[in-house]
């Protein structure tokens, strides 16, 4: 089943794959691997040149992307240089956007852009939850600029904040003496952002902000008061978070719209072909093909077996150039590795092809490393999984090298870890 995959037209038969379908949801193993952003990026850029996507929305945050997004764009006021944009990231792990990969596509995307009408233009977009109080700063902002009549509920909101001093660890173990937290501050600042958007008769663009930050905050109060008890409930609020994101940008875009989604392989291969299903957990990529149907959504996955990967020893330290351990020989990994020619082997797998092969309807581990990694233990960042149902496609680089981060992490930045692995 291995095709090459040596130059960027080796992808030609994932785009024969991929066909007419609306949503391509492209992995990675790691948050730290110069060939997963690098391959994603180039399979990005033919679906956008030649497929006509719509827009890139990524595993970050909102309001950092939209500054992303504002600069591909070519938005007045907004950077000319999307670097510049990507390099002002602060919340930790920097690494995962502010990065030469990362760079190099978005400053692509803003030359291909300028050459376009306003209305064609491909974006780039956040789908994550975790910038409550940033996202909460430009609601009111938005709010006092254009519907001051709306502002009650913001300043509310704003004061039930206060007192954690943006710090949402305070926040999650101050719910355990007021369960509700500020759930109802946030429920009806939510309500009006909603009402002040449907009366908005400006520019669109600033409605959809404006919505999605008072989503991101809702969502967020719910999933930081949600982890004090642990369990699947914070995981699963996340990535629905993550799918109704996606579906509000597919709605904005109108008609025909298609998108490329941007995360780690555990939000975007089925939940429900790996043991994760058992936790009761879900994740984007089967709400995206419950949604939309299975045959309008491709799932692709990334694979390595050896190389250095960047990630920190703990959650908020420093970030590392690590050195990836050989898998185990009982691994998806393993196997692949053992039928490689040599450690500079890379293939493409399209499932299609033989949907009925061994390999892909049986079980078998596979890596998934994230922001937090310890090699020593690396036995436990193997999810199993039934790859066949995972993914519709896999592209496999037995060899893979560090990513390539703009700045070094100096601190600890006070976001909350998601699952044990730091995914």
């Amino acid at each position: 089943m291995a095709l090459p995959l040596a130059e960027v037209a080796d992808l030609d038969p994932l785009l024969d794959r991929i066909g007419d379908a609306r949503c391509v949801l492209i992995g990675e193993a790691t948050h730290g691997t110069h060939e997963f952003y690098a391959w994603r990026a180039a399979l990005t850029r033919r679906l956008i040149e030649e497929r006509g996507f719509s827009f890139v929305a990524v595993e970050g945050d909102w309001p950092d992307c939209w500054d992303v997004h504002r600069s591909v764009t070519l938005a007045r006021g907004a950077p000319e240089d999307p670097q510049m944009v990507l390099d002002a990231y602060r919340r930790w792990p920097t690494w995962m956007w502010a990065n030469a990969e990362t760079s190099r596509f978005c400053r692509w995307l803003r030359a291909r852009n300028a050459a376009l009408p306003a209305g064609e233009r491909a974006g780039f977009y956040g789908l994550d939850v975790y910038s409550m109080w940033e996202s909460l700063r430009a609601i009111m902002l938005y709010l006092h600029e254009h519907h001051p009549e709306y502002t009650h509920h913001a300043v509310e909101a704003y004061r039930c904040f206060e007192p954690y001093n943006e710090d949402p660890h305070a926040y999650a173990h101050g719910t355990r003496l007021v369960p509700e937290g500020c759930e109802d501050e946030v429920i009806a600042l939510l309500s009006e952002a909603r009402r002040a958007v449907h009366t908005e008769a400006a520019d669109p663009a600033e409605a959809l902000n404006a919505r999605q930050n008072a989503e991101v905050v809702a969502t967020a109060e719910e999933y930081y008061r949600s982890m004090i008890n642990g369990g699947a409930e914070s995981w699963n609020i996340r990535d629905t978070h993550m799918a109704d994101t996606l579906d509000r940008l597919l709605d904005a875009y109108g008609d025909g719209a298609k998108a490329v989604v941007w995360a780690h392989n555990t939000h975007i291969g089925d939940a429900r072909a790996t043991d994760m299903a058992h936790g009761g957990i879900v994740n984007l990529g089967r709400l995206a093909r419950e949604r939309h149907g299975r045959e309008n959504v491709v799932l692709v996955g990334f694979a390595t077996a050896y190389g250095e990967v960047v990630a920190a020893p703990s959650w908020g330290a420093p970030m590392e150039v690590m050195t990836l351990p050989p898998p185990p020989r009982d691994s998806l990994e393993g196997l692949l590795c053992d039928t490689a020619t040599d450690l500079d082997h890379r293939a493409l797998f399209v499932f299609s092809d033989q949907p009925d092969a061994h390999w892909l309807t049986t079980w078998h581990g596979h890596r998934a490393v994230g922001v937090v990694y310890d090699p020593i233990r690396e036995r436990r960042n193997y999810v199993p999984s039934m790859m066949g149902d995972r993914y519709d496609a896999l592209l496999w680089i037995t060899r893979t090298s560090a990513l390539q981060a703009l700045h070094m992490e100096r601190e600890r930045r006070g976001e909350l870890e998601t699952m044990p692995t730091g995914i």
